[in-house]
């Protein structure tokens, strides 16, 4: 193994980690509405599409408008939590592709106080949402920043289940050029 293919795996790795804290960085954000977080993830054109009936964000300012609006901090004041998956992440140069599921979770207001023996009690948690959630990436001076993110509900119908199918075309198709490089 040469020193430059060595030095292009580590590029790789530390490619794939810093997406990965990036992308783990967004609940924390969603779950806040801290403005440094937002503004440490998207960059400055960054396009949010959260699908039919729900209005998304253009520009990283109108992100954070979006989570410090009323209606949002009322969520978090509920409860709220973003629980992302691993995202599945394919890297191309200075752009990247990742795919990961997401699941917004609420106290269970209205469930049966159970007790768990060494943890407490709770009336537990309700699943809200399931969606797929599809993120570009780019790498720019100050390292990776996501550019969009579209995010589609996992309900059956055709929209996130053809998102999905496309990653997952798009991420055989490069694990295979990737084998043959």
């Amino acid at each position: 193994m040469t020193s430059d293919t060595l030095e292009a795996r580590l590029r790789a790795i530390e490619d794939r980690l810093e997406i990965y804290n990036l992308l783990a960085t967004h609940p924390l954000s969603g779950d806040t509405g801290e403005r440094d977080l937002i503004e440490a993830v998207y960059t400055e054109d960054f396009v949010f599409d959260r699908g039919p009936g729900l209005d998304g964000a253009q520009g990283r300012e109108a992100m954070v408008q979006l989570v410090q609006r009323d209606e949002h901090r009322a969520a978090i004041a509920g409860g709220l939590a973003h629980f992302g998956g691993l995202p599945l992440v394919d890297i191309d140069g200075d752009t990247a592709v990742a795919v990961s599921y997401l699941a917004l979770i609420t106290p269970d207001t209205g469930g049966e106080t159970r007790e768990l023996a060494n943890h407490g009690s709770s009336q537990g948690y309700r699943i809200h949402r399931v969606l797929a959630n599809h993120w570009t990436l780019e790498r720019g001076q100050d390292g990776w920043r996501v550019a969009s993110r579209t995010l589609r509900p996992m309900d059956g119908s055709g929209p996130a289940v053809e998102l999905l199918r496309e990653a997952g075309r798009a991420h055989l198709q490069h694990a295979r050029q990737e084998q043959e490089t």
